[in-house]
């Protein structure tokens, strides 16, 4: 039940079987050769890699201690004992087995978003390929009930579609024409043609695979816990052991056999299998229960670091906001009406692809008449001048009014202000806001118990004072550059009694999801350099995962912990019983068999959410 992976590829089902067989016929014909054939059908592997690691210098792991008490048994004629310890632990290994399969499974489920094949159009024709011949700006076809193989916009058709599997979120989101289609996603309805444009190795599902695949790698301190646990216990067990034998024997001149099999005894109760499974099965349920909501952890150190968080540093754009402009209030002057002051805003912003200039677009929403516009200058950082009908339409900031001498009225509202001048007349002003994410302020409220909350961001100081108010965050640093956020979070680190936590989804933040303890990424529509440099990848963009995330790492901790303690008082207390012959080898091989399910199941809990 210990660390090492069935290395052969017999079904150990067989081998349990074979030897159970065997030791029943050796047991009615007490046969030794028998039971010796038993033994060493059940328990080669443990023999083979207790030698390996001899050889290798790692003498004292948990195969040694088993080897070394089978042999002994095996020594003083206990055949019995000595078959059973080995097939009773190979149930169990095989019970442990079947657990990380079914949470591998979990992690695997998210892997069902790999495609198998794209279709291609090629010179009219439609060919089945694989995605990884597919180069960018090829057109390729998804039919309903298929994978997008690649990522690409759409030209042609609509369709909703499934984007579970990437974000957890079971409404279907619909993509038209013009639409980013995202690879991993299921077509419900309709017939897609889509512009790729990532190769596969770059598309947001192999990203997402890799992300996968690699979470197991790193180590956690807890786990290393183990290996060094190892170092130290399997020594002392065998002094004690032998302890055991010589003391009672050469001081008090007791039976030799009697005392030999109680130290025995003791090797048996003393494998410390619990543990050796119980703690990276604790890790590997909770990664594996995160992802079940869409959060992808790339290692089980970083559960270990978030659950205990320090500071959460936000981003804003696109973090705790949707990063899309929209026009939040119309101010105009009096006389003159909202719908006025809108479309006169909308001609003069006709020509620009600026994004505050797309939002007035939409929110006047009617055709424009371009024959109505003439001579359009764009003045560099402060706006527009724009003939309508023979008239100059002024569309700017403060700087444009004051160039032109306009009187204008100043609005000290947060966000972005556009004053509008028609012949040299003010008109009035419109403000133009990026929109909160709706989960966004409860999130932040929920993870104020357990945290410190910062939010850095290159916006001036009147939009970070006005999203700082809404989200009830009382520190933030606001026109920071890029590297500006990383010396913040330096701060914010030399002072830190826990980890600090940085949330973010843009290419800028890839720097500072380095430097942070754990760096965590927006993946749905955070930027690949961001999702690499980050520890955790959030798929669906909802701050409140943040605060799922570090609930679901305490949970984890606590069940490993819970392990930990509950496998060595079990331990110790056998231990004891066995010191002084009040527990046979069949007690012991039945305690540690029942300890390590039990911690077994209680780290599948972790799956759960």
């Amino acid at each position: 039940m210990c660390d090492h992976h069935h290395e052969h590829k017999s079904n150990p089902l067989v081998r349990i079987g074979g030897s159970v067989v065997i030791f029943a016929v050796a047991w009615i014909f007490h046969s030794a050769l028998l039971f010796l054939i038993a033994y060493l059908i059940a328990g080669y592997d443990v023999l083979f890699s207790a030698l390996k690691n001899i050889v290798k210098g790692k003498v004292f792991d948990e195969n040694f201690l088993m080897g070394l008490a089978t042999l002994g048994a095996i020594g003083i004629k206990e055949y019995p004992e000595a078959v059973m310890v080995m097939i009773l632990y190979q149930i169990g290994e095989y019970l442990q087995h079947r657990a990380v399969h079914k949470s591998r499974k979990s992690i695997s489920a998210l892997m069902d978003i790999r495609p198998d094949y794209a279709n291609l159009e090629k010179d009219g024709k439609v060919l089945k390929v694989s995605p990884n011949e597919v180069q960018t700006g090829d057109i390729i076809l998804v039919k309903t009930g298929e994978k997008i193989p690649l990522d690409g916009a759409v030209i042609e058709g609509e369709a909703s579609v499934d984007a579970s599997a990437l974000t957890g979120e079971s409404v279907p989101v619909n993509l038209k024409i013009g639409d980013n289609a995202l690879s991993g996603c299921i077509n419900k309805n309709g017939l897609l043609k889509i512009k790729v444009s990532k190769l596969f190795g770059e598309s947001t599902v192999s990203k997402i695979l890799e992300l996968v695949q690699n979470a197991a790698s790193k180590k956690t301190r807890t786990e290393n816990f183990i290996t060094r646990f190892a170092r130290v216990y399997t020594p002392a067990v065998v002094v004690l052991a032998l302890a055991l034998v010589l003391i009672p024997v050469l001081g008090f001149g007791a039976d030799f056999t009697l005392w030999l099999e109680r130290a025995l005894t003791f090797l048996v109760i003393s494998c410390p299998c619990a543990l050796v499974i119980s703690v990276p099965l604790g890790f590997f349920a909770g990664i594996g229960g995160a992802s079940k909501k869409g959060i992808l952890v790339k290692g089980s150190s970083y559960l270990e670091l978030i659950s205990k968080p320090y500071a959460v540093v936000f981003d804003k754009t696109g973090t705790l906001t949707k990063g899309s402009f929209k026009v939040v209030r119309l101010v105009p002057k009096d006389g003159v009406s909202e719908d006025e002051l809108l479309e006169t805003a909308a001609y003069a912003e006709n020509f620009s692809n600026h994004p505050i200039a797309l939002s007035i677009k939409e929110a006047w929403g009617k055709e424009i008449d371009e024959s109505r516009l003439a001579d359009v200058h764009e003045i560099a950082g402060n706006g527009v001048c724009v003939n309508v009908q023979g008239e100059c339409v002024l569309a700017g900031n403060e700087s444009l009014m004051n160039d032109y001498g306009i009187r204008y009225i100043k609005d000290n509202i947060s966000g972005t202000v556009v004053y509008i001048a028609k012949k040299e007349k003010y008109l009035g002003s419109i403000v133009i806001s990026d929109e909160m994410k709706e989960d966004a302020p409860s999130a932040i409220e929920k993870l104020k118990a357990h945290s410190q909350i910062v939010m850095l961001t290159g916006d001036n100081v009147r939009s970070a004072q006005a999203a700082a108010k809404e989200l009830g965050i009382n520190e933030f640093y606001s026109s920071l550059l890029p590297k500006d956020k990383v010396s913040k979070l330096e701060e914010i680190i030399s002072d830190k009694k826990g980890s600090v936590i940085f949330v973010g989804d843009g290419i800028n933040d890839a720097p500072v999801l380095t430097r942070a303890d754990v760096g965590i990424a927006m993946g749905g529509l955070g930027s690949d350099a961001a999702i690499e440099a980050a520890d955790i990848v959030i798929m669906d963009d909802k701050p409140s995962r943040v605060y799922d995330a570090v609930c679901i790492a305490k949970k984890t901790m606590r069940i490993v912990k819970q392990n930990i303690v509950f496998a060595i008082g079990v331990k110790v207390l056998f231990l004891i019983l066995g010191a002084f012959g009040l527990m046979t080898m069949w007690g012991a091989v039945f305690a540690d068999v029942g300890v390590t399910l039990l911690a077994v199941l209680n780290s599948l809990r972790a799956l759960k959410i």
